[in-house]
C-alpha cells in the first residue's frame, strides 16, 4: 500500500477489494472452485484490513474484515418475523404424500408442479437485507420472534454481506448447519477438554450460533444454504424455482440437489432416492421439503396456524436396528471423568457393524432403565454416534441385571464425585489414576499437542507398565536402553523415538500448554495463553483479573488455570521440563528489559483527537507497555479521550493514574526520549 495514498484512492481501492475477497469467498466456498491461492487471498485480506486502519471511517458492516467484529453480549435482543416461520406438515410414505396433493387439486383444479428440495437438519434463521446490505439475522423462535443471532450469522463465510443487486429491502430463509467432518472435529477437541460432547451435528449448530461471544462461533465452520424468499421489494417471482435463481444470482449458498416434479409420483421417486443417497453428503438431511412451485397458487393455497398448505416435508425413518446389552463398562477419561458404554451383541447399522454404544452418563441408565442383558433398539444420534434409544421391556426374562455406577475408580480405586449441577462423576485420583495419567500422556503426544510421532497408545502402555515413566516429562529423560526391549521396537524404532521426543522440545510454546491437559484450554485457548503470557513464569504468576482481562478467557478457564499452577505436582512436572530443555517461551523474539515502559498496563478510553486508538497502542507497545481492554488493579494508566464510558469511572474509583491526553504524548516524548 502507497504510504501517500489519498482518502478518495483509498475509498475506490476498497470497493476493489471488496468485491474481488466476496467473489473468492463465493467460489470457495459456494462453488469449491477457488481461482487463487490461499496465499494470493491473505495479500488481498491483508490489504484492506491495512487500508481499513489508516482510514477507519471507510470501515462498513458488510466489509469481510467484519466477519468477526463485534464484542460478546450479554444477551440477545429479540427480532419480530416480516412474515411467520411457519413448520411443515410431514408425510413418511406415499399414501401421505398422495393425500396431501389430493387435498391441494380440491382447492387448485390446475396443473400442477412441485419443487423437491433437500430438508437440511440444522438451525432455522431469517435474514434481512436493506438496499443489498445484512443488517439483521434471527433464528425461526416461535415463527413470529426470534433471537437476534446477526453477529454470530456474520461469521459464516458463505453468508453474502452484500448481494450483487440493491433491492430495497429483502428477507429470506435458510437453515445454518455443521458439516459432519466439522462436528467429529469438535467433539474430539471436547471430548479432550473433558467438556461434554454434543450429540448430533444440528445440535452442535444451534449451540455455535447461539453464542454470546462470536468469535466461538467463528471458531467452529458452520455452513448456510437459503431455500426461501419471505418478502421482498423491488422485483417479483412467478415460481418457487424463478426465486431460486434469483437467490443463486444474489450470491446466496442454494442448495444445488432440487428437482421439479411434474407429478406426485415424480415426487415420490426423489424421495425415495435420497434415502439411499444422503450418506454421500458431507452435512446431514433428515428428508426432503415438496413445494408448490407456483406462487400464486401458494397465495390461494394459504396456511393453517402451523403449517403452509402449499408445503410439506417427507421424513427419512432413522435407521435403526435390535441388539443387545452384554455389559456395561467404565470408561476413565484424561480428566477423571467415567463414562458408561454399552457392550452390544454386533449389529449392522447405517452402513457399519456396531458392537458398543454411549450411555452418556448415570441420569442417561436411571431415565431409560437399561439393565444388562436388555433388547434395547440403537440408532446413530447424528447418523455418526451409536446410542442407545429405549429398552424394549416386554421382551425381559427377569435374568436382567440393573447396573450400579461405581463409588469407586475401576482404574485406581479412588473416591468418585458428582459435582452439583454436574451430570458427569470424575475420579479423584488425578494423575495417581492409571487411566488418567495414560489419557493424559496419549494427549501430551497427539498431533495437536506435543506432536510425538511414534508415541501411540501401545507403546504408552507399556512404558508405563514398565515403570519407566511417571508423567510427561520423564519422556524426555527416556534412553534408547528403555525402549529396545518393548514390544515391536527394535533398535531402528527406538532410536526414532528418541529422535522424536527431543525434537518436540523446540515446539512452540502453545503446544506444550495445550499437551498439559489444563480443564478447559483447547489449542485456541493455548495459543491465545502463550502470545500474551509469552513465557511459562509469567502464566504462572498470572492471576483471575489478570486471565479475564483477555478477550477470549472466560471465568471458567481463568479459574481452571489458575487452579492447576496451585498443584505443587503440576509445578513439579513443569520444573522437570524445564530441566529437560523443554521450550517454555513464545517463539516471538524475547521482550527487550530495557524499554522504559516494560511491565505498565494501560488502558485506553474515549476518542484521541491526535491519533486513532491503534497508534495510541502501537506507540505504548513500542516502549515496551501493554494495553488492555478492561480496567482492573493491575492497570498502571487510564489515557482518556473524549467521551469516555465506564472505565472513566471504574479507574478514579480504583485510584488508578488519568492521562489526558497531552499528558500521554508527553509521557511518550520523555520516555522516548
Amino acid at each position: 500500500m502507497p504510504k501517500d495514498i489519498t482518502l478518495e484512492e483509498a475509498k475506490k481501492r476498497v470497493e476493489e477489494l471488496r468485491k474481488e475477497i466476496e467473489k473468492h469467498n463465493y467460489l470457495y466456498f459456494v462453488l469449491n472452485a477457488p481461482e487463487i491461492s490461499d496465499q494470493e487471498f491473505d495479500a488481498l485480506m491483508r490489504e484492506l484490513t491495512e487500508l481499513e486502519e489508516k482510514f477507519p471511517q471507510l470501515i462498513t458492516p458488510y466489509s469481510p474484515t467484519q466477519r468477526v467484529g463485534e464484542q460478546p453480549s450479554k444477551e440477545f435482543a429479540q427480532i419480530s418475523h416480516p412474515v411467520p416461520l411457519l413448520s411443515l406438515s410431514n408425510a413418511f410414505d406415499f399414501g401421505d404424500l398422495k393425500e396431501w396433493h389430493e387435498r391441494i387439486k380440491r382447492h387448485v383444479d390446475t396443473p400442477m408442479d412441485y419443487v423437491v428440495e433437500l430438508k437440511i437438519d440444522g438451525l432455522s434463521v431469517a435474514l434481512t437485507y436493506e438496499n443489498g446490505i445484512f443488517v439483521t439475522g434471527a433464528t425461526r423462535g416461535d415463527g413470529y420472534t426470534g433471537e437476534d443471532i446477526t453477529a454470530n450469522l456474520r461469521t459464516i463465510k458463505t453468508l453474502p454481506l452484500r448481494l450483487k443487486d440493491s433491492l430495497p429491502k429483502l428477507v429470506v430463509r435458510g437453515e445454518a448447519y455443521m458439516p459432519k467432518a466439522a462436528f467429529n472435529r469438535l467433539n474430539e477437541e471436547r471430548q479432550k477438554k473433558g467438556l461434554s460432547l454434543f450429540a448430533n451435528p444440528r445440535n452442535a449448530a444451534a449451540g455455535s450460533l447461539r453464542q454470546l461471544d462470536p468469535k466461538i462461533t467463528a471458531s467452529r465452520p458452520l455452513g448456510l444454504f437459503v431455500y426461501e424468499v419471505l418478502t421482498v421489494e423491488g422485483t417479483e417471482f412467478e415460481s418457487h424455482w424463478q426465486a431460486l435463481s434469483f437467490l443463486q444470482e444474489q450470491g446466496f449458498p442454494v442448495n444445488p440437489y432440487k428437482k421439479l416434479c411434474r407429478s406426485v409420483e415424480e415426487v415420490y421417486s426423489e424421495c425415495t432416492a435420497w434415502e439411499e443417497r444422503r450418506w454421500e453428503l458431507d452435512y446431514d438431511i433428515d428428508g426432503l421439503v415438496v413445494k408448490v412451485n407456483n406462487i400464486n397458487t401458494q397465495r390461494i393455497l394459504g396456511h393453517t396456524s402451523k403449517s403452509p398448505r402449499w408445503a410439506i416435508a417427507y421424513k427419512f425413518q432413522s435407521e435403526q436396528a435390535v441388539t443387545r446389552v452384554k455389559d456395561i463398562i467404565i470408561r476413565v477419561g484424561r480428566t477423571g471423568v467415567l463414562t458408561p458404554t454399552a457392550i452390544l451383541e454386533p449389529v449392522r447399522l447405517a452402513g457399519t457393524t456396531v458392537s458398543k454404544a454411549t450411555l452418556h452418563n448415570e441420569d442417561i441408565i436411571r431415565e431409560k432403565d437399561v439393565k444388562i442383558g436388555d433388547k434395547v433398539i440403537v440408532q446413530k444420534a447424528g447418523e455418526i454416534i451409536p446410542e442407545v434409544v429405549s429398552v424394549i421391556k416386554e421382551e425381559r426374562k427377569g435374568t436382567e441385571k440393573t447396573f450400579f455406577f461405581p463409588s469407586q475408580c475401576p482404574e485406581c480405586g479412588s473416591r468418585v464425585v458428582r459435582l452439583p449441577g454436574e451430570a458427569a462423576v470424575r475420579c479423584t485420583g488425578g494423575l495417581v489414576c492409571p487411566a488418567q495419567r495414560r489419557e493424559s500422556l496419549i494427549h501430551f503426544a497427539s498431533r495437536d499437542a506435543m506432536n510425538i510421532e511414534g508415541l501411540g497408545p501401545k507403546i504408552i502402555e507399556q512404558i508405563l507398565v514398565k515403570g519407566l515413566i511417571e508423567d510427561a516429562a520423564d519422556l524426555y529423560y527416556l534412553r534408547r536402553e528403555d525402549l529396545i526391549n518393548l514390544e515391536r521396537m527394535g533398535e531402528k524404532s527406538a532410536d526414532n523415538l528418541i529422535n522424536a521426543i527431543q525434537k518436540s522440545k523446540n515446539n512452540p510454546f502453545s503446544k506444550l500448554l495445550f499437551g498439559l491437559g489444563i480443564r478447559y484450554v483447547g489449542s485456541r485457548a493455548a495459543k491465545i495463553l502463550a502470545e500474551r503470557f509469552k513465557t511459562m513464569d509469567r502464566l504462572i504468576e498470572a492471576d483471575m483479573d489478570e486471565l479475564m482481562e483477555i478477550n477470549e478467557i472466560g471465568e471458567k478457564i481463568a479459574q481452571s488455570v489458575v487452579e492447576f499452577f496451585k498443584e505443587e505436582h503440576n509445578l513439579k512436572v513443569i520444573d522437570k521440563l524445564k530441566r529437560a530443555g523443554v521450550n517454555m517461551s513464545e517463539d516471538t523474539a524475547q521482550e527487550d528489559l530495557s524499554l522504559p515502559l516494560v511491565g505498565k498496563k494501560f488502558v485506553l478510553t474515549g476518542k484521541l483527537s491526535t491519533m486513532t486508538r491503534t497508534e495510541a497502542k502501537e506507540k505504548i507497545e513500542s516502549l515496551g507497555g501493554e494495553v488492555l481492554s478492561s480496567v482492573s488493579r493491575k492497570v498502571d494508566y487510564l489515557v482518556l479521550g473524549k467521551d469516555p464510558g465506564s472505565k472513566y469511572d471504574k479507574a478514579v474509583s480504583l485510584g488508578i493514574t488519568i492521562l489526558e491526553e497531552e499528558q500521554f504524548l508527553k509521557l511518550f516524548e520523555k520516555n522516548k526520549k
